[in-house]
């Protein structure tokens, strides 16, 4: 079963009329058997932290056998030049990328937007269903008032993977934000690793 590392949560910073100032996605690494996968790689200038902190759980940028973008936008594929080893996965609606990970169809934020979908054994044998969201699921509070990213080319489709994504899951490791479970609606605490 594959095991789930949050390298660095996501963050979004807004002024008081809501505009965005600055955003900086979540990376997260899946390690199943012999795929080491990154998704989203941070935005630009944040190659130091993403190094020291996969050094951290014992794992170097060129251990990294696959690199998936949930969208492209510079924030989530900033780094992906730190991974010059890793395939780039070009993944549809489907595809099963290892065993136990397959990328989900979510879009609304942008027309390119992909979820991560892995299902993973958790306490007491239970299988556990994680959704890496990206931009999709942008953060806890999206959640928490049911509403779609502010910044979407359609709402309708934002709304609808966004449900996509909070049915398919336990746990959300959103674009912007922490992780959080969907059943309890709460934040689940660092270091996180499944």
């Amino acid at each position: 079963m594959p095991a789930v590392f949050l390298v660095k949560p996501g963050s979004i910073k807004r002024d008081e009329d809501g505009r965005i100032l600055d955003a900086r996605s979540s990376v997260t690494i899946i390690a199943c058997g012999q795929h080491t996968i990154i998704v989203d790689s941070g935005a630009e200038g944040e190659e130091e932290l993403i190094r020291r902190e996969m050094a951290r759980i014992g794992i170097r940028p060129e251990g990294i056998n696959t690199l998936v973008n949930t969208h492209c936008h510079p924030d989530h594929c900033g780094n992906n030049h730190l991974f010059s080893r890793a395939m780039i996965l070009d993944a549809k609606d489907g595809a099963v990328i290892a065993p136990g990970v397959r990328i989900i169809a979510t879009p609304g934020h942008s027309m390119d937007s992909i979820s991560v979908a892995i299902e993973v054994n958790g306490a007491e044998s239970q299988k556990l269903a994680i959704a890496i969201s990206g931009d999709a699921l942008p953060t806890f509070g999206n959640f928490l008032k049911n509403v779609p990213p502010a910044l979407h080319v359609d709402r309708n489709l934002a709304v609808d993977s966004m449900r996509k994504i909070l049915s398919l899951s336990d746990i959300v490791i959103p674009g912007h934000d922490f992780p959080f479970s969907v059943r309890r609606k709460e934040y689940i605490s660092l270091p996180f690793r499944i």
